[in-house]
């Protein structure tokens, strides 16, 4: 008993009932355990309680008697929650209200050094709100934090990138509307002389005549200028589908064909079949059909042929199941490019010296652009080299990974006599080869 009243903080209670249950020591009226308890042996419980209306915590447990029929005989000891409520308010006191002081400081000393560390963006921001808006020059990377260098160097970067592409196309604006002026200028002038007084019939005739090869003009550049802008545009906004590339070109030779012909031009396809699975790409069969139509337009414009000596184009598509490539070639019998001038043939507007063929410039940076957006590469070079004329073939290639089937051979034309790899279509004085069907 002295050995349990030892504590200053907190009271403890016992309670020892014996085998028949009888009270033997300690508190008389200390709550007993629960009546669904089985009694146990070998361990110790603990419980919360209610002892004369104080919150105690009581540890309990059974000892086997040894004598004949007796009950365990069950031991309690009680002990009032005082410690551990003083316990529990000296935590909050040591380690609670400091928090109080410690959280509001902290968060002012965030608050003052993040002011401080944003200050140079505030004056970065500043600088790019004061810009006019035509002012693209780069932002100064000497006033800002070191960790925000990288960000202002991708905007400046992305400035540069915007500059140029501002630059290039008030630059094309400028030629476009230099372009469009000459056609307009003729068309002006063609309708002031058909208005004159004392014009006869056949004045009249031509200068309708030529009013009408001037709008054509004016149509066929302004058809150029939208495809190139859809070009430019495609790159990001096209649906692309699977296209089968032999199919599409064989629609565009069959669609060129009657002017090939007006022109005295043998004009060919060779290459795999439609359907053969390498053949078929990923892209937009507008946009490729456009590609095609300015290669094989721009081949009948610059290809000198007449009744005694037509002119040769062959159009191939052919697949290198190896590379994974798929390449567009359309080869003329033409004067050829020289060297000095191949890069410059597929910027915008830019024509051949000595050339009188009409023409916008537009057709070949149209091609270059749409082989760009679908992955691909454009070159150029002599189609017969070293002989006069040496000719042109443009070669297209893109990057297939589809298997390549059924390719039909790509070598000369059938001469009479020869069973042909292709099937040859006969046309009057013309001719356009075709896959065996």
């Amino acid at each position: 008993r002295q050995l349990l009243r030892a504590d200053d903080s907190d009271t403890v209670y016992y309670q020892i009932l014996g085998a028949r249950g009888e009270y033997l020591s300690g508190e008389r009226d200390l709550p007993l355990p629960p009546q669904e308890e089985e009694p146990f042996f070998g361990a110790v419980r603990i419980r919360d309680a209610n002892f004369r209306g104080v919150d105690v915590k009581v540890a309990y447990t059974w000892i086997k008697l040894d004598l004949p029929q007796a009950r365990p005989a069950l031991v309690q000891v009680a002990e009032s929650l005082d410690k551990r409520a003083v316990l529990a308010t000296e935590i909050v006191k040591g380690v609670m209200l400091p928090q109080f002081i410690i959280l509001p400081l902290a968060v002012l000393l965030v608050w003052v050094g993040l002011a401080y560390a944003i200050k140079p963006l505030n004056r970065l921001e500043e600088r790019i709100r004061a810009r006019k808006p035509d002012d693209l020059s780069p932002l100064d990377e000497r006033s800002i934090p070191l960790e925000v260098v990288p960000l202002v160097a991708s905007v400046n970067d992305l400035l540069q990138r915007l500059k140029n592409s501002i630059s290039h196309q008030k630059r094309f604006l400028a030629d476009a509307a230099h372009q469009l002026k000459t056609p307009l200028a003729g068309l002006r002038m063609q309708a002031d002389l058909a208005q004159r007084e004392g014009a006869s019939a056949v004045e009249l005739t031509l200068s309708l005549r030529q009013i009408g090869a001037a709008t054509q003009r004016a149509t066929h550049t302004v058809n150029q200028l939208l495809a190139l802008a859809r070009a430019e545009e495609g790159g990001t906004t096209m649906a692309r589908q699977t296209c089968d590339l032999a199919g599409l070109t064989i629609d565009v030779v069959q669609d060129c064909l009657p002017r090939a012909m007006d022109k005295a031009i043998d004009l060919g396809y060779e290459g795999i079949r439609p359907g053969a699975g390498g053949a078929r790409l990923e892209g937009n069969a507008t946009l490729l059909m456009e590609m095609v139509r300015n290669l094989v337009d721009n081949a009948i414009n610059y290809t000198p042929s007449s009744a005694e000596q037509p002119g040769v184009i062959t159009v191939r598509v052919l697949a290198d199941p190896f590379g994974k490539v798929l390449l567009l070639q359309v080869e003329d019998s033409g004067p050829g490019i020289p060297q000095a001038e191949r890069e410059l043939v597929f910027k915008p507007f830019y024509r051949a010296l000595g050339s009188e063929v009409d023409g916008s410039g537009l057709g070949l940076p149209i091609v270059l652009e749409i082989a760009h957006i679908h992955g691909g590469s454009v070159s150029l070079e002599d189609a017969q080299p070293g002989r006069q004329p040496p000719g042109s073939r443009f070669t297209i290639r893109i990057a297939n990974d589809a298997p390549s089937a059924g390719q039909a051979s790509a070598g000369p034309r059938p001469s009479a006599g020869q069973a042909p790899d292709r099937v040859v279509r006969q046309v009057p004085d013309r001719s356009v080869i075709l896959p065996r069907r």
